[in-house]
């Protein structure tokens, strides 16, 4: 067989069952045909052939992120994005809206994403007097980068009808000043109720999936598991830009609404829609639901209170029994199921209904989920292990929100994302970016893991340190085993889909400390090359 295109002289991280290194491999149509040394592959060029020198770089399968909110980060982009490095101070923020109000007409939403208090000389958040100051004729809201709480102006608060008799939401609060008044500031699901009033409009979303599938592919970013936005019409746009190739990379989508999810998968369960149905670039997966809050914020539900409140345990979205009922509907009409789990009670809780459900109707190969499965104390691993449940963590949070961690949690810390104790108890674990709320580099999150260093220096849980092959599999194969795609792709074998990407170094023979330096000199998805660095590699 000769091939298309021939990579040689690489540092080629397969991944497969025995973690081999190779030297070469070869592509023909949007399949690898095969993999070994550079003689090996030599027998597969012809007069036609591109062959790519890798001159030593590594190349992996495509980079897999098991949870991100593909619309919001591409919505960051459209918004004033936070974690831009020039917004160092309240005034710099509050100066981008004003700016931004300029060119918006006036009634329309103003938004900043990606907010975080810890990274502003202030150290606080922005008021609703100051906000109302940005502009009194459109309704302002700055989402904190945890995606679960807000602030906005006056403006926002009259739209959303939100007064000073305005009761908490179930799962919410509505912040208030000494008077009772609201002050701007919105709490998980009185969050979500202003998120949904400052939703995207179609022409905005349908940009902001182009504006973020681009992103994903300059990290090497081959699929993603989509873990929820708007509803039922960001799953639509989502199909549609695949359909019409706007969207390179594949998609598996969970069903969640950020608001109100499990009204949205009883929409989905009625329409007879069910997980595996789609093709190679778009499937439907697991419904999802949230069962708690935010690891930084911090509202995620504990069984202990938090360190740094010893009256605070968090918030539940649900009692048990509502948690039982509607993930027992969605498995008996055959889904795969998941959820939003951070706190170690939430944890608990959640695997209390996988019990339940496994022992109801039994199913061998249910590859249940938990979202971020923070704090995930070593019993409850056990039982993800006598579940055969996949904890789906995020590594690179350590870096970003660890010393919120120390001083939240404690010593609990030791057990916040534990990797190295989740591969000890034998699970398979697939890692999430959890973009926008974090960063979506891969790199970024292999090179967390293997360190758990904040960005001050501290060391978070250390303990829990992998190693740098161990964090690549996370990335790739265990990925590709939680969408039931394993087969096709997740590893550099022969006859699976050809997703790569080659960076411009050896992942392996770099210092572990300076992974989150190395770059993507190319990606390759279904053997067409849709991302390429021409001054780390010509091809």
């Amino acid at each position: 067989m000769i091939a298309d295109i021939v990579f040689k002289n690489g540092e080629v991280i397969t991944v497969d069952q025995n973690n081999s290194i190779s030297e070469a491999a070869a592509v023909k149509g949007n399949r690898i045909v095969g993999v070994g040394t550079n003689t090996e592959i030599s027998s597969f060029i012809g007069e036609n052939t591109k062959v790519i020198d890798l001159q030593g770089r590594s190349m992996l399968p495509g980079f897999i992120d098991s949870h991100v909110h593909m619309m919001l980060q591409g919505a960051n982009k459209l918004s004033v994005n936070c974690k831009e490095s020039h917004l160092k101070s309240m005034q710099n923020i509050l100066d981008d809206l004003k700016a931004k109000a300029e060119v918006t007409p006036k009634g329309q939403w103003l938004r900043a994403i990606g907010f975080d208090e810890t990274e502003i000389v202030e150290k606080r958040y922005p008021t609703k007097s100051e906000l109302d100051e940005v502009s009194k004729e459109h309704p302002v809201i700055v989402m904190r980068t945890c995606l679960h709480t807000s602030i906005v102006n006056s403006k926002a608060l009259e739209i959303a009808g939100v007064t000073k008799d305005t009761p908490n939401p179930v799962g919410g609060i509505i912040g208030r000043d000494e008077d009772g008044l609201p002050n701007g500031v919105l709490y998980e699901t009185a969050h979500m109720e202003m998120f949904e009033k400052a939703k995207l409009t179609r022409e905005e979303t349908i940009q902001a999936l182009g504006l973020a599938n681009n992103e994903f592919i300059s990290l090497g970013i081959t699929s993603i598991h989509d873990a929820g936005g708007y509803g039922p019409e960001t799953l639509r746009m989502m199909q549609e830009a695949v359909k019409a190739g706007h969207i390179k990379v594949r998609i598996y989508t969970k069903i969640c609404a950020l608001h109100k999810s499990e009204e949205f998968i009883a929409k989905v369960m009625d329409s007879g829609v069910v997980t595996g149905l789609g093709n190679e670039k778009i499937r439907i997966g697991p419904v999802k639901i949230f069962v708690d809050g935010s690891s930084s914020v911090p509202t995620i539900a504990t069984r202990e209170p938090y360190t740094s409140n010893p009256q605070d345990y968090g918030i539940l979205f649900y009692t048990q029994e509502e948690i039982d009922n509607i993930l027992n509907t969605a498995h008996e009409h055959g889904f795969q199921i998941t959820a939003h789990a951070q706190g170690d009670r939430a944890i608990e809780m959640l695997l209390n209904t996988y019990e339940k459900l496994l022992k109801k109707k039994p199913k061998e190969d249910h590859r249940f989920t938990i979202e971020h499965a923070g704090l995930s104390m070593p019993d409850l691993l056990e039982r993800m292990k006598q579940l055969k449940v996949i904890p789906i963590p995020n590594p690179a949070f350590p870096y970003f929100f660890g010393d919120g961690y120390i001083k939240n949690y404690g010593a609990r810390v030791k057990h916040i994302y534990p990797l190295r104790d989740i591969l000890d108890h034998g699970l398979i674990a697939a890692a999430g970016s959890d973009t926008p709320v974090a960063s979506c580099n891969p790199l970024m999150g292999i090179h967390v893991a293997a360190n758990r260093i904040s960005k001050t220096g501290q060391e978070v849980g250390a303990n829990q340190r992998i190693s740098v092959m161990e964090a690549i599999r996370l990335y790739t194969w265990n990925g590709a085993y939680v969408s039931f795609e394993e087969d096709i792709k997740g590893s550099i074998e022969a006859g699976k889909l050809a997703d790569l990407v080659v960076l411009d170094k050896s992942i392996l023979k770099t210092d572990s400390q300076q992974i989150n330096e190395l770059k993507v000199a190319l990606t390759m998805i279904d053997g067409d090359v849709v991302y390429l660095n021409n001054n780390l590699l010509t091809i």
